[in-house]
């Protein structure tokens, strides 16, 4: 007898069940399961070949001044707080939640293709709109995580815009530190800073409304899963 897939992902809607964090109890039909979790370990890699192209072709324009030695550290750690966390804390009592797991990683995997690219030197609104979409990806992770909790749905969206206002603060003293200070963009640092920390707060904000309307998965149901 196979076992089932030890994962829990969302189902479809095709199934009769409609899209919830992500975490949907398992079961045996795992085509679905199977397809958020490649979905999920693919986001994982693209970020991490992408660093280690950064780490290889420090001469390449795109990479230089971007400190992407920290990136390549900081960047993976990361992507595996949820798991570690989840493995360690939270196996026992909810299913994996592969939704926000995925949410958490996008973000990364944006920033390092926009670089690899060279968007963010050739694009002048792609910084932008990775403030505000970013950070609204994070922030609805976060937000989705909340559910299995006891709080309602505005200590929900208070927790996660806390989220979204620290984790923004905190990303753009990261960059003055590591690389703003010295570059050219040291001149007009103060004004992006502060649009910068604009749209991450909008962004937040707007995907900590949005998953606070999703029905709580407090205790009671966490337990009866």
């Amino acid at each position: 007898m196979s076992r089932p897939w030890p994962f829990a992902t969302p189902r479809l809607a095709s199934d009769g069940v409609s899209l919830d964090s992500g975490s949907v109890r398992a079961t045996d039909e795992s085509s679905v399961s199977r397809g958020w979790l490649a979905l999920d370990v693919l986001v994982k890699l693209g970020t991490v070949a992408l660093l280690a192209w950064a780490i290889a072709s420090p001469d390449l324009p795109q990479f230089q001044g971007k400190a992407f030695t920290g990136r390549a550290v900081a960047y993976p750690i990361a992507l595996l707080v949820l798991p570690a966390g989840w493995w360690l804390f939270g196996r026992r009592r909810i299913p994996f939640p592969v939704i926000p797991d995925l949410l958490i990683g996008l973000p990364f995997l944006i920033d390092v293709a926009g670089n690899a690219l060279n968007l963010y030197d050739t694009i002048d609104a792609w910084d932008d709109l990775n403030h505000l979409g970013n950070w609204a990806l994070h922030t609805a992770a976060v937000g989705l995580l909340l559910r299995y909790g006891a709080g309602g749905p505005w200590t929900r969206v208070a927790l996660a815009f806390c989220w979204a206002v620290t984790s923004a603060v905190l990303w753009e003293l990261a960059e003055f530190a590591t690389f703003v200070q010295d570059s050219p963009e040291a001149a007009t640092a103060y004004a992006d800073t502060l649009g910068d920390l604009a749209l991450g707060m909008i962004g937040g904000l707007v995907a900590a409304i949005l998953t606070a309307r999703l029905p709580s998965l407090g205790p009671a149901v966490a337990a009866a899963r």
